[in-house]
């Protein structure tokens, strides 16, 4: 039916009903139809696949890549909830933004899932042989591996899914030889003997973000070392050594079996207790070798006797102690966790068995001084869930240092940036000192290392003096062999034989590339690489900042420049611009959750409960601050959360809002509808209008600068309260107003006037609606898109996802209507408050009477009366100034309040009975007495208020004034009632 014009007065205007609404929107939201109807369809349409050749300024995010065995936890749902609110804004911006999703292989997890596999078959991946084993792994990935992205996409992320990278994928293999070889030939990269952290279960070295800490119960052993002949005596007498004379040491070990392999002790060079020892020797017991008393200045003089046993084999202090003082490294354990025959009468042990036979024979010999209770941390190789062992290992390494002073020379420079900046601290921090990385793994699964041993040279087996080279294939490798050793070769008669290195890459190395390789490098002419990089923002958790953050930027500097210049001609050669850094998702009990701790809240069952969005908007909601941990209450018994649940109810909120819009705008949409007329604005329009310019600028600098927990709270308020409780409220009786006669019929013609406000009331209520819908979008995509949808009845393929972001109204704006408006919404709480203590009935009408010496809040409220009236069942509405009121009040008898500078009236005079009311206020004083005196006498106890926690005592006193508050003002309306 066509829309009523000012001038057509006699036309008749019927509300659109029911019927209308139902048919864009049903009546009851249904979370989980609609968010897979909208990400279905955004993912056809190729919504989120750019064109690098598009216009608008580019903007990149690649998402930290998840295990490919993993599976949905509430991390995954809290960091996506972030990455995702940041990429849809800068998409409604008009940015031209790439999201590229993909996962990682993930070396150990995978191979330990299989050989777990493998063995229950009765079988080794040894005996399938590694060909067999990996054509094995790659059918897991297929079958088993894409749980996690089919779980990210419940999520509705806005990734470009057909960009989707998995980091052993053809391209990103030829990005890690490449960067292997370059970095080998900068000199980067070497070959060598160093401790590492060795996994027995996985007979592999282990990065250390694959080692987890674990706090157990063990023991402290304390061994006599006796000194050998012609030091005795030497050194000055104490009793913290705990002997009665002066002829051995005393050294404490939570490890006794790695003793066999001890070639020193070591003493703090300023202790003097031993500093006539340095130099002397002791005499190893059980295993009689000679080894020196060395100073160095790691030990602590405080701690235990003073004195450590160095074992430069198997702890990486003792390995630093060694290097600085010449010690043999005597390694006395296998890669397997047995002793070895250096451990001599204790070889072939298990180390745990060693170390109870090491104990029983010092015991044995007398060199047993005491064993005490220890609760000490323990490294656990996440994978193989057994304790890391550090051992001396041939093994690749990347040089770190000359690669991190590039980083901390771009961080000198502000690049990148941290937000929140605290963490640029921690990143310098871990660029400085910095050790050489172990970058290789005794593994199947995974890239393997670019290197051809030349096993000819060596009897037909790699050891460690196997010559080698590193090269990009097979082919290559070949000439560069027969160019360094074929002569040589062929003139001992012996054929060149190469053969491929058999370990693979750290995991880390190849995630280490993620933000260029899946752009196209090594093409340094990718248009992906060319326009999306540097990327603009990595999203990440605070624990990563050593192990990726950092591997990435150093990485990054490797290949990314060219002297001064970096590549391509960018401005920078460092991966991101932006890092922004979150805290974790705490239990309901505010602790950390963990596998070991098995308080880990799964989302996948909230999602089905009360939908992605909610989850999402939860999520984001709780965050207090860029980079702080937040908490998500949750209920183990029922599997329900109140903090969703609520975000789930602001849903519904918007549903029905929206909902109600369809209802009353006459079949129009907020494009045919068009603008309202500044000139035709009640005062609460030019307030709702204000206030959406405002929540527009505020939200989007919030979104800009990753203050998404602020967007999202503010975003909730305005909605909730500005926009469903009081816009709606107030623009009812507009959108359905009555005929101007007293007896009207239904379908009675409406006034031009009554016509002309009802249009400008649905111009402003869909304006609203459509501009918060936008707002919104990024936090709950999904139920936005459904709402924008029903009310714009944009045609299919068209996405509120890639609407641009609304100009604020900068016209609209009026800070000083705001204020005053915002009291005049809390002058009406206090009108209902007062009207709910007289016992009103809600259909019973009463005079209403504001005092005011402020004239502009005179105006408002006189401008208002309207809303006012109709908002609070007001039979008249009054403003006074005070010396007005004063005399007049005197006859009345009336309910008051304060709110703020404005004084409330409630004339109830032959409203109400009297008696009844003075009755229920004596009684509410009565009541409010009895709990001040029980709060003041418990304050006023020694025993309580000392003795008592600090914020039950503060609750209490919180309690006493809520009280006496309580009692001031039913004393007040008592007094006013005469």
């Amino acid at each position: 039916m066509a829309e009523a014009t000012p001038d057509s007065a006699s036309q008749a205007v019927t509300v659109a009903g029911p019927a209308a609404a139902d048919a864009a929107l049903p009546k009851t939201y249904d979370p989980a139809g609609t968010e897979a109807r909208w990400q279905a369809a955004w993912e056809a349409a190729g919504a989120f696949h750019p064109d690098p050749n598009a216009p608008g300024e580019p903007f990149s995010v690649v998402i930290p890549p998840p295990n490919v065995t993993g599976s949905l936890h509430m991390g995954h749902g809290f960091e996506t909830a972030l990455i995702d609110t940041i990429v849809r804004f800068q998409r409604l911006r008009g940015k031209n933004v790439l999201c590229l999703p993909g996962t990682d292989h993930a070396s150990i997890a995978v191979q330990s899932i299989l050989e777990k596999q493998i063995k229950a078959e009765g079988g080794s991946k040894d005996d399938l042989g590694r060909d067999a084993f990996l054509e094995r792994a790659w059918s897991w990935k297929a079958e088993s591996g894409g749980t996690i992205v089919g779980q990210l996409r419940r999520l509705g992320y806005a990734v470009d899914w057909k960009r989707e990278r998995f980091t052993l994928d053809p391209g990103l293999n030829k990005a890690v030889v490449e960067a292997f070889v370059r970095l080998h030939e900068q000199g980067l990269i070497y070959r060598g003997e160093y401790l590492v952290n060795w996994c027995p279960a996985s007979g592999s070295a282990v990065s250390d973000l694959e080692v987890e800490m674990k706090e157990l119960d063990g023991h402290l052993w304390h061994f006599r070392y006796p000194l050998t002949a012609g030091a005795k005596g030497s050194a000055a007498h104490g009793s913290e050594n705990g002997a009665d004379s002066v002829d051995h040491l005393v050294v404490a070990t939570t490890r006794p079996e790695t003793l066999l392999g001890d070639t020193g002790v070591a003493v703090h060079p300023t202790d003097p207790r031993y500093a006539a020892l340095v130099g002397q020797t002791i005499t190893l017991p059980l295993v009689g070798r000679e080894i020196p008393i060395v100073a160095d200045e790691h030990v602590d003089p405080a701690f235990g006797t003073g004195c450590v046993k160095v074992t430069p084999a198997h702890d990486p202090n003792d390995f630093a102690i060694g290097c600085r003082h010449g010690l043999p490294l005597i390694t006395v354990m296998a890669k397997d966790g047995t002793m070895n025959a250096a451990a001599g009468r204790f070889a072939g042990l298990d180390r745990f068995e060693a170390r109870q036979a090491v104990v029983a024979a010092m015991e044995a010999e007398g060199f047993l001084v005491k064993v005490e209770p220890h609760r000490h941390s323990v490294p656990f190789s996440d994978r193989g869930k057994v304790p890391v062992e550090p051992l001396l290992s041939t093994q690749w390494f990347a040089r770190a240092e000359p690669l991190a002073a590039r980083c901390r020379e771009a961080l000198d420079r502000g690049e990148p940036r941290f937000v929140p900046q605290r963490w640029e601290k921690v990143y310098r921090d871990w660029l400085t000192d910095i050790r050489d990385w172990c970058i290789s793994r005794q593994l199947w699964w995974g890239h393997r290392i670019p290197a051809w041993f030349v096993v000819s040279e060596t009897g037909g087996v790699i050891t460690d003096a196997t010559p080698y080279v590193v090269a990009r294939d097979a082919a290559e490798a070949q000439a560069k062999a027969e160019t360094q050793f074929g002569e040589a070769s062929r003139a001992a008669g012996r054929e060149l034989q190469l053969e491929q290195d058999p370990d693979v890459l750290d995991t880390w190395f190849s995630s280490g590339l993620w933000p260029f390789s899946t752009l196209g490098w090594p093409d340094e002419n990718a248009a992906d690489l060319a326009t999306w990089y540097p990327t603009s923002v990595l999203v990440t958790g605070f624990d990563i900042i050593f192990f990726w953050v950092a591997r990435m930027t150093m990485l990054s500097g490797a290949f990314l420049q060219e002297g001064e210049v970096p590549v391509g001609g960018r401005d920078t050669w460092i991966p991101f611009r932006d890092v922004m850094i979150h805290g974790l998702v705490r239990d309901e009990n505010n602790r950390k959750m963990s596998k070991s701790a098995g308080n880990g809240i799964d989302p996948l069952p909230l999602i089905e409960r009360y939908g992605a969005d909610a989850l999402r908007f939860a999520l984001v909601r709780e965050v207090a601050g860029a980079g702080q941990d937040i908490r998500l209450d949750y209920d183990r018994k029922d599997g329900s959360s109140a903090t969703v649940e609520a975000a789930r109810n602001f849903a519904n909120k918007l549903w029905n809002a929206t909902r109600f819009a369809l209802m009353n705008l006459g079949g129009e949409t907020p494009a045919s509808l068009g603008n309202p007329d500044p000139a035709a604005l009640t005062l609460a329009d030019r307030w709702i209008l204000s206030r959406l310019a405002r929540v527009n600028r505020e939200t989007a600098e919030r979104y800009s600068s990753y203050g998404l927990g602020e967007a999202a709270k503010g975003l909730y308020e305005f909605a909730w309260n500005e926009v469903c409780d009081w816009t709606i409220e107030l623009l009812k009786r507009r959108l359905n107003p009555r005929p101007a006669s007293e007896a009207c019929t239904p379908g009675e013609p409406l006034s031009a006037a009554a016509l002309a406000d009802q249009r400008v009331a649905r111009q402003v209520l869909a304006k609203v609606l459509a501009e918060l819908l936008v707002l919104l979008h990024p936090l709950m995509p999904h139920l936005s898109e459904e709402l924008w949808h029903g009310l714009t009845g944009a045609p299919e393929g068209t996405f509120l996802a890639l609407q641009p972001w609304p100009a604020v109204d900068e016209a609209a704006l009026d800070a000083p209507l705001e204020a005053q408006f915002a009291e005049l919404i809390e002058a009406i709480r206090v009108v209902r408050n007062l009207r709910a203590v007289a016992g009103l009935k809600p259909s019973q009408p009463a005079p209403v009477v504001f005092v005011t010496g402020r004239p502009e809040l005179a105006a408002v409220l006189n401008a208002a009366s309207g809303d006012i009236t109709a908002l609070t069942r007001a039979a008249s509405v009054e403003v006074r100034d005070p010396a007005a009121s004063t005399q007049a009040a005197a006859s009345e008898r009336c309910l008051a309040a304060v709110s703020g500078e404005l004084q409330v009236l409630l004339p109830i005079e032959g409203l109400v009975d009297l008696d009844a009311l003075r009755g229920r206020l004596e009684k509410d004083i009565a009541k409010a007495e009895k709990e001040i005196k029980g709060l003041a006498s418990r304050l006023a106890n020694p025993n309580f208020a000392g003795k008592a926690p600090p914020e039950v005592v503060a609750e209490c006193r919180a309690n006493l004034a809520e009280a006496e508050a309580q009692a001031t003002l039913a004393r007040g309306r008592l007094e006013g009632l005469g």
